[in-house]
């Protein structure tokens, strides 16, 4: 029996894997499975893990013959993971020895649907510690006690899926796997997901996973047109959030957010290609008319000046042809 299953992805990270592997290899144990999925690499990274079949105990290696994004490729490793229970790991990252040992122990003696940890964020030398915006540790909790407030940053702000691990009655209730096709954000209805629909969950402060911030391959570095993304992500939050039996009191966490999100990448636009950040500004205004407007009007209103005015003024953008995200 598979007691744990790990999730990696892997795309045209051939400098960084062999640090994920080793460290893959610190925490193996006989009923652990490591599922890494390459997503159609281009460089080095397919020799890297066909060497890891051999060298990593309960190894299992899956190739994508189309890249298919970070979401495809998790829900790749959820399909064929056979473990009790299952996390996640990005193809760049690294974990503490024996952490995933101490993770499993945490949710066994919990007992809860889901529970989630803290991480430590690496930019070059720098580290440092990110910690799931929760305060109550160890105790279990309903996952959607924890959505608001709406202005303040809360556990569905914290979308990591390698921060936590999950029970496999997760996947059976279809609440693990990731909007197939996104290229960004696609945690974030995954989490909003998780929170809305699971029965219990927990915080503990463990500390374990490494991630590794500002790789040059990582999307979040590339300012070119699948960033947009994010706004098809969060059109999925708003509208699952606008069905739900609290969608009154929810909604407004979802919106406020959505904006902030949006006001943030305008914030930044000179990163994008000029094309990209022209679509950027058409498909924001388009989205802003999508959202409901009481929603919307309350949302802006509680947001600082200088957010709120850059939101209103893209609000008024005339409408343009294909501006639909």
């Amino acid at each position: 029996m598979v007691k744990l299953s790990v999730i990696v992805p892997f795309y045209n990270v051939q400098q960084y894997a062999p640090d994920t592997l080793k460290s893959l290899r610190a925490n193996a144990r006989d009923d652990f499975e490591f599922i890494l999925v390459d997503d159609c690499s281009r460089d080095g990274t397919p020799d890297i893990l066909a060497r890891a079949r051999r060298e990593l105990p309960g190894a299992v290696c899956v190739r994508h013959e189309r890249n298919g994004g970070l979401a495809t490729a998790r829900n790749t490793g959820i399909d064929r993971a056979r473990g009790e229970y299952l996390t996640f790991l990005d193809g760049d990252d690294w974990l503490a020895p024996g952490y995933y040992q101490r993770l499993l122990s945490e949710i066994e003696a919990l007992g809860c649907d889901f529970v989630r940890t803290d991480h430590v964020q690496c930019t070059g030398r720098a580290r440092t510690v990110h910690r799931v915006p929760h305060g109550r540790r160890s105790v279990v909790l309903d996952p959607r006690s924890v959505i608001l407030p709406a202005d303040r940053s809360t556990s569905v702000d914290y979308p990591y899926a390698w921060a936590g691990i999950y029970h496999r009655r997760l996947v059976d209730r279809g609440l693990l796997h990731f909007t197939d096709g996104l290229r960004t954000a696609e945690d974030r209805p995954w989490i909003w997901k998780l929170h809305r629909e699971a029965e219990s969950f927990a915080v503990v402060g463990l500390l374990g996973v490494h991630y590794r911030r500002g790789v040059a391959s990582s999307l979040t570095q590339i300012g070119d047109v699948r960033q947009l993304d994010f706004i098809r992500a969060f059109d999925q939050v708003v509208e699952e959030t606008a069905r739900d039996r609290e969608a009154d009191r929810l909604l407004p966490k979802a919106v406020r957010t959505y904006c902030a999100i949006i006001s943030h990448h305008l914030g930044t636009i000179r990163r994008f290609e000029p094309a990209v950040a022209r679509k950027l500004k058409s498909r924001s205004a388009a989205a802003l008319r999508r959202m409901p407007q009481d929603v919307l009007d309350a949302a802006l209103d509680s947001m600082d000046v200088q957010r709120a005015t850059r939101l209103r003024r893209l609000r008024r953008r005339p409408a343009a042809t294909g501006a639909a995200a």
